[in-house]
């Protein structure tokens, strides 16, 4: 167990050390302090030892006093069972009469019996039987006494109940009866002698068990119960701030080690009491300023995440920036990896030279340049500083502005940096750590603006490609074989005109009319294709809508049947779905000449899309080879590739053509690309 150890005393103790035996206990000062030095205890010294060895003497004292009782008890029942013998020899003594007389008369006896059980009992009686128990006590009174009645015995009544008359056995029993009743008043009266003891003892072992449960008492409360008391007093005392007090280390025992243990935590309380407003002071001045670090980076990040350009975004932050930290001047500047070069995007506080200078403007011959590879780089002097890339015999541009110290930081993202922005100081000044961390945030927070801005450009860039490309879709070749044969129909009809032929140019006019007619057909379907727009769940009157136009259009019999008890689509699964069955509808209308399509759509755990017609179909070879004449059905595919879904075209000539449309569920399309946002013209 370790050495109870103590703070060190108030007052530093300048007397010499007293040199003390190797077992004996530390010294303890008037305050009850110990040494620091932490030895191992004594095991005589431990309390649990002192407690084993009071428990071990009780538990010997106890054991000894039973044990006595025991014997004692042993005894009484040996000597009761010798009671009961020797009072069984008169008994028998009798029986043997009784057993002469019916011998002597001529009657059935049991003499040879009672005489053999007469001396086994007599025999038992002299040599005692353990395991009963049984035997005499082991006084010579009672020996002598035994051995006068076994004598009667040998000598007088055994050889007249074998060879005398009753009459001359009864004659004799008197005598030897007397002598069995003397050995047993003699054993009765040792009984007695052994049961006083007896209740003596039990009379001790209470008394002795009294005056040892006091004692234990008494010695518990003194090694246990009074340290815990003092150490309760002490927590007490404690708790109410009277960090002074120390307990008296007077044992080495498990107590003294808790109270030299109190000693040093008391006097680490008292010691950290003290400078406990100062603490709290540093804390709350620390507090107030990581709020003011994350009132700014709040207001900072509620900033950029306004619309705006790149010059807005950096002239703001500069502005908050300098004004926060007392910066006389910053700049913005953006990397341009194929120059290698970095181009200001926003300054302040600095003149129109030197924001543009060249020497800023390569990456490698400034310290704004730097801190691209760094990340931070902070000067705290610039008069001591030796710029990258010096010139000879000249000030750095920095220096010639006035500025004496600087900060510059890395604008980084995901994708690599992207920029620096730099702190100028008319001053020298060194930037603490918390301010140096608040930067680099800002710096964080301000580059992934600046790359928003960039996505945002580029965001509307495709979607610009993606809306001409939605409109070249649309533009396919259904409106261009219309014009194309509208300009055909009208040179024909301008050489008839030339050639004066009127039937001829009756012919065409009708042609022409019909041409037009058809062209403003596909326009008013582009535009409807354009236009439409889905929200989750209403799929299905968007497909009957489409359905009920076809039949307006055309005299084609279509039936729709719909099973739809799955998860509803997103709303760009359903546009892309339902522009699919408006150009497999318009096919069916301007080239099938069917009788008859059916749509079928299944939406179970996958969703399903089936147009068949009746009408002339087409080679499905064709459109391998790449065949130009069906961009409709190209345009299908890419609109199933866009989804994820699997697009089948099955046609012969005369047969019809069979399309259909399979959409996985999620789980099984996880790997399947992710569909385009349906953009409007």
């Amino acid at each position: 167990m370790p050495e109870p150890a103590t703070p060190a005393a108030t007052h530093a103790d300048t007397r010499p050390p007293r040199h003390a035996a190797p077992d004996a206990p530390a010294p303890i000062s008037d305050t009850g302090h110990v040494p620091e030095t932490v030895r191992l205890t004594p095991p005589r010294y431990r309390l649990s030892t002192r407690i084993i060895l009071l428990s071990l003497a009780s538990l010997l004292v106890v054991l000894t006093m039973i044990s006595g009782t025991l014997y004692l008890s042993w005894k009484l029942e040996g000597a009761g069972a010798a009671i009961n013998d020797a009072g069984s020899v008169r008994m028998r003594a009798n029986r043997v009469a009784i057993e002469l007389s019916l011998a002597a008369a001529g009657q059935p006896n049991e003499l040879a019996g009672q005489i053999a059980a007469l001396d086994d009992t007599l025999a038992q009686l002299h040599k005692g039987n353990p395991a009963r128990p049984l035997f005499l006590p082991d006084e010579p009174a009672m020996r002598a006494q035994l051995e006068a009645v076994q004598a009667d015995w040998q000598q007088h009544l055994k050889p007249l109940a074998l060879h005398g008359t009753p009459s001359q056995y009864v004659q004799a029993m008197p005598g030897f009866v007397a002598r069995a009743n003397r050995l047993v008043s003699l054993i009765e009266q040792n009984s007695a002698r052994k049961t006083d003891l007896l209740r003596l003892s039990q009379v001790s072992l209470a008394a002795i068990a009294c005056v040892g449960t006091v004692a234990v008492i008494y010695l518990l409360y003194l090694w246990i119960i009074l340290p815990v008391l003092r150490l309760q007093d002490g927590l007490r005392r404690m708790a109410a701030r009277e960090f002074s007090l120390r307990l008296p280390v007077e044992t080495r025992d498990e107590f003294g080690t808790l109270n030299a243990g109190f000693n040093r935590m008391a006097a680490e309380l008292q010691s950290l009491y003290q400078d406990l407003a100062a603490r709290v002071t540093q804390k709350t001045a620390e507090l107030a300023r990581q709020n003011r670090d994350l009132e700014s980076l709040y207001d900072m990040a509620a900033f950029l995440n306004q619309a705006g350009d790149e010059q807005t975004l950096a002239n703001g932050f500069l502005d908050r920036v300098t004004q926060q930290f007392g910066a006389d001047g910053g700049t913005v500047r953006i990397f341009d990896p194929r120059q290698g070069k970095l181009h200001r995007v926003a300054s302040t506080g600095l003149s129109t030279a030197l924001a543009d200078h060249s020497h800023c403007a390569e990456i490698e011959a400034c310290h704004c340049g730097r801190a691209t590879h760094t990340g931070i780089v902070t000067i705290a002097d610039l008069r001591r500083a030796t710029p990258p890339a010096p010139a000879i015999g000249a000030l750095s541009p920095c220096r010639q502005e006035g500025f004496l110290s600087m900060a510059a930081f890395r604008l980084d993202t995901l994708r690599g940096p992207v920029g620096t922005f730099t702190l100028h100081f008319r001053i020298p000044r060194e930037l603490p750590a918390s301010d140096r961390q608040l930067l680099e945030t800002m710096a964080q927070h301000l580059a992934t603006a600046l790359e928003h801005v960039r996505l945002s450009a580029s965001a509307r860039q495709l979607a610009v490609v993606e809306e001409r490309n939605l409109v070249a879709q649309g533009l396919h070749d259904s409106i261009a074989q219309g014009l194309n044969y509208l300009n055909l129909q009208v040179q024909l009809l301008d050489d008839a005109v030339e050639r004066g032929e009127d039937t001829e140019v009756r012919e065409i006019i009708p042609m022409l009319r019909h041409g037009v007619e058809e062209s403003y057909q596909d326009v008013r379907e582009l535009l409807n294709n354009f236009r439409s727009r889905l929200t989750t769940g209403d799929m299905r009157p968007a497909i009957e809508e489409t359905v009920a136009r076809f039949r307006r259009q055309c005299r084609t019999e279509a039936t729709l049947t719909i099973d739809d008890q799955g998860l509803p689509l997103q709303p760009e699964q359903q546009l892309q779905m339902l522009f699919i069955l408006q150009e497999a509808l318009s096919n069916v209308r301007k080239h099938a000449m069917a009788e008859h399509v059916a749509i079928t759509i299944e939406h179970g755990r996958e969703f399903r899309l089936v147009v068949q017609d009746d009408g002339d179909g087409f080679d499905a070879g064709r459109l391998e080879s790449g065949d130009n004449a069906h961009v409709g059905l190209h345009i299908m595919r890419e609109r199933a590739a866009r989804l994820g879904a699997h697009l089948t075209i099955d046609a012969r000539p005369g047969l019809g053509v069979r399309i259909a449309l399979t959409l996985p569920h999620a789980d099984d399309a996880a790997a399947a690309p992710q569909p385009f946002q349906e953009l409007a013209s």
